[in-house]
């Protein structure tokens, strides 16, 4: 069963270079690559600025003939006066259960969190297979980075994660020294060969957004958008993932890892 994910920091719908507040561009470029799951991160609601309607609410409506009816969202970090909220999203053509947020802040930092949903993905022969996600946008410092990885590791939405049931860690994470892709490894998590720049998203040098898998889950394919709006749609680009689950054969999983 092949499952296309698309992961990408929306910069609450603003253009990194017009500075544009556009949630149409950001559909657009989300729903020329047809995904099954999409991954935000820095999805805004609650400022004037932005609109009455939240764009988790803007994007679903704009989306709705890309059959991505089920999302889920929570509220990373709150700006004081009417700067609003933003926060992680996660849009699903297939149906999401076990919802729950893990606050990844290391104090006095900035708030950072990894969203965490179960997709219910059926398969051919009629059963369903869980699909994990983690929705994850991590801070600024190497340091600050190293800890929220090692906290993300124990907490208890992954922990209880068998250790062969299908895995897709993806967002921001801000690995501008490519240093995660070492720290998960001894998870099981496997990776791109090769980091894969998407910011900025106008001309884009540094790799910060990436997409992990683990489990019985293969990343067969990892690309960056090339369309000319997703480079005004926003200040990165969005990576898209193809996975392939394993079949049911292994579905009695291995104890944690």
């Amino acid at each position: 069963m092949r499952v296309r994910i698309l992961t990408y920091n929306i910069h609450k719908c603003v253009g990194g270079v017009d500075r544009r507040h556009d949630p149409a561009r950001i559909a657009e470029v989300i729903a020329h690559y047809a995904p099954d799951v999409v991954c935000l991160q820095e999805v805004a609601q609650g400022s004037p600025r932005f609109g009455v309607r939240p764009q988790l609410e803007q994007l679903a409506e704009a989306l709705a003939e890309s059959d991505l009816p089920h999302n889920a969202y929570f509220v990373v970090h709150r700006k004081r006066g009417q700067g609003g909220e933003y926060g992680n999203a996660i849009l699903s053509r297939f149906p999401l259960e076990d919802v729950e947020n893990v606050d990844l802040r290391i104090r006095p930092k900035k708030a950072r969190c990894v969203l965490h949903a179960r997709a219910r993905i059926p398969l051919e022969d009629g059963h369903t297979r869980s699909l994990h996600l983690f929705c994850m946008h991590l801070g600024l410092s190497g340091i600050e980075r190293r800890l929220q990885i090692k906290r993300f590791l124990a907490c208890d939405p992954y922990t209880r994660v068998r250790g062969r049931t299908p895995v897709v860690l993806a967002g921001d994470l801000n690995d501008v020294w490519g240093e995660i892709a070492r720290q998960v490894a001894p998870a099981g998590f496997d990776g791109p060969q090769r980091p894969i720049s998407t910011y900025p998203a106008i001309a884009p040098v540094r790799a910060l957004d990436a997409v992990y898998v683990r489990g019985e889950v293969e990343l067969t394919s990892l690309f960056r958008s090339r369309l000319d709006l997703a480079r005004r749609a926003s200040d990165h680009l969005p990576l898209i993932a193809d996975v392939r689950l394993g079949s049911l054969e292994s579905r009695r999983d291995a104890p944690p890892r």
